[in-house]
């Protein structure tokens, strides 16, 4: 029987290899805010950003009026339900916890690792992975992090979305595509001081479709994250969800979302420009139907997973 060409280099893959078995990553909400929704930047937030869309703690929470899990209170809870959700439903052994929601390095240090400090309490947890702004680690909050490699997979995801600055005004991002540099370089230098840790792992977080943005600019992005030999990426198409600044631009007829054939050519070209030990950790987006106002095509993951692999 011909074996199954390679595609890309997955993250559950990549996983398997390191721990020989099968990982799951907990999603929790530790109650962290974000300065581009705070005041501190902007009230406004990114145009397409509501976190209800992505984060399915905050998401649940929200719809229970659940103060204690959006004020990070009850992560063990968390934990220990997402541990047991990844055991019954798809045979988990080990996992990661991933501190989604918002931004979640935007706290004072004691806060902190008073929170990541949470993971030494369950025994099968292998791995923790930190999701945030470029804009909002120093090299305190880095060194902090990066002591638990030392026992742990350690992974910083930095929500990029696009090298171009042009576009990171357009969506209100307030952070630049240097800061994303700088974020780099700070996460790469050598910490010495800490002992033989594994170091920390980047995954950048990418948007397709953004307003505005040529094919051209797009595959700018993938050349760019190429040359940094980034560890990991998230790639996203653009979707429409109710209640944001871009579901008025939508409604204004103003932005027009990818079709999926659009977005099948353009990730497939993205992807062929990263290098083959990039892991890739996401090629798709996850909405509430409730929530998704376009394009709906975001609700058929498998079909859009699937068109791109063939597409491969």
């Amino acid at each position: 029987m011909k074996e199954k060409q390679k595609t890309y280099y997955k993250f559950s893959e990549y996983l398997k290899g390191k721990f020989g078995c099968r990982v799951y990553k907990v999603s929790i909400d530790a109650g962290f805010s974000c300065p581009n929704k705070d005041g501190k930047l902007s009230k406004d937030g990114c145009i397409y950003c509501d976190n209800r869309a992505f984060s399915p703690v905050r998401n649940s929470a929200s719809r229970r009026n659940v103060g204690t899990i959006s004020n990070g209170v009850n992560l063990e809870k968390q934990i220990e339900n997402g541990i047991a959700f990844g055991r019954q439903r798809y045979g988990a052994e080990k996992f990661i916890v991933y501190f989604q929601a918002y931004t979640n390095t935007y706290g004072d240090i004691k806060t902190l690792k008073q929170k990541y400090d949470i993971v030494k309490k369950f025994k099968d947890i292998v791995g923790i992975s930190i999701g945030t702004r470029p804009d909002c680690v120093d090299e305190e909050i880095l060194d902090l992090i990066e002591s638990y490699s030392k026992d742990y997979e350690v992974w910083i995801e930095y929500g990029l979305q696009s090298i171009h600055d042009k576009t990171l005004k357009l969506i209100n991002r307030h952070h630049t595509y240097e800061d994303f540099v700088k974020a780099i370089k700070m996460t790469r230098e050598p910490r010495t001081t800490l002992g033989s840790g594994q170091g920390i792992k980047i995954c950048a977080h990418i948007i397709i479709g953004l307003p505005g943005e040529t094919k051209e600019e797009m595959m700018q992005t993938a050349k760019a994250l190429a040359k940094f030999k980034i560890d990991g990426v998230k790639i996203h198409p653009l979707h429409v969800v109710k209640d944001t600044k871009l579901e008025k631009i939508f409604k204004e007829g103003k932005y027009k979302p990818l079709e999926l054939d659009e977005y099948v050519d353009l990730v497939t070209e993205f992807l062929q420009y990263l290098p083959p030990t990039t892991v890739i950790q996401r090629l798709t987006a996850d909405c509430p139907k409730d929530l998704l106002v376009a394009p709906l095509w975001i609700l058929e993951k498998n079909k859009v997973l699937n068109l791109i692999e063939k597409k491969l």
